[in-house]
């Protein structure tokens, strides 16, 4: 599926492009669901240049990452990567990403598309996701696995009120709870009992997803 990318001015930073870099023709991610306790929204993967990024830490999150990690509303970013010239592909599980399950796509990354991202969120949070921000897929060993921490996109103040939160026990999304917000992407701090939300059932340590990535040539 070779579609592209995202128009955002808070989203994108555009950066040369060396003459000649070379991505793999094809490459198959699988990511796995590392907490006991938070379930993942259908994860969003990208293969683009490093011309573009989807989030950084230590910026503001784009608008379309916002929505993600508030709400699971992906539909903004899928959009914003359609759009983008520098994406090569991209895709999205066909449904949520449970405790310990995993979930493999295959993408196209030739040319000069040899970066790779990743995000979904932790349901279960204010605005929690797991990130991974341009990882270079090419060169040795040819399958890479990354270890990937939960961010706080920083548009969403950490109440822990079920109130704002869309999964699980609270089934509340659409509603937001800004004021005091970072205003950054940053890891996250975890869940602490503030309020509805229990440790115990809804905290984690990082990293929260593995994703292991291959190149070359699949049939399926």
């Amino acid at each position: 599926m070779n579609r592209s990318w995202i128009p955002a001015a808070s989203l994108l930073v555009l950066m040369p492009i060396s003459a000649g870099a070379q991505g793999p023709q094809n490459v198959r991610v699988t990511i796995t669901n590392l907490t006991s306790g938070q379930i993942i929204s259908p994860p969003v993967v990208v293969t683009h240049s490093a011309a573009t990024y989807v989030f950084r830490a230590g910026e503001e999150a784009s608008s379309q990452v916002a929505a993600l990690a508030e709400d699971a509303d992906s539909a903004g970013l899928l959009a914003a990567l359609a759009a983008n010239p520098e994406v090569a592909d991209f895709d999205i599980a066909e449904g949520p990403l449970l405790p310990g399950d995993s979930v493999t796509f295959n993408l196209n990354g030739a040319g000069p598309w040899t970066r790779l991202s990743a995000l979904g969120m932790l349901v279960t949070t204010n605005d929690a996701f797991f990130g991974l921000d341009s990882a270079d897929v090419r060169g040795r060993p040819r399958t890479k696995v990354f270890s990937v921490p939960a961010y706080d996109a920083g548009s969403e103040v950490n109440s822990e009120s079920c109130t704002y939160i869309p999964g699980p026990p609270c089934g509340n999304g659409g509603a937001r709870d800004t004021d005091g917000a970072e205003g950054f992407v940053h890891v996250h701090s975890g869940i602490h009992g503030i309020a509805d939300l229990v440790p115990a059932e809804h905290d984690w340590r990082n990293p929260v997803v593995r994703i292991t990535v291959g190149r070359g040539s699949f049939s399926d």
